[in-house]
């Protein structure tokens, strides 16, 4: 028996799922390095919330976003936060290496 999590969202990999088409997607994702579990925050160019995953127990994260400037948090137990700035590009992949 497969057992799905969540929303039955497609298991987090380092490569894309099939079927997006970069061309009209700018993606941000990363491998999160840390000693437990950790979630990823997307903060707009001004500061603002706008979405949170889940970092996978492999580390890692997707997003996928308009064009521009982007703050990637990510939060870790014990509180512990890391902010990474990120300029993501129609077309492009920006990837990230964090370690907490």
């Amino acid at each position: 028996m497969t057992t799905i999590q969540g929303c039955a969202a497609p298991e987090q990999t380092i490569a894309l799922p099939a079927g997006i088409d970069l061309s009209t997607q700018a993606v941000i994702q990363g491998v999160v390095t840390s000693s437990g579990p950790a979630y990823a925050r997307l903060l707009d160019h001004s500061g603002e919330f706008t979405g949170e995953v889940v970092v996978s127990d492999e580390g890692i994260f997707r997003f996928f976003a308009a064009p521009g400037t982007w703050t990637v948090r990510i939060i870790a137990g014990g509180g512990v936060t890391k902010d990474v700035a990120v300029e993501a590009h129609l077309g492009e992949v920006s990837q990230l290496q964090v370690t907490i």
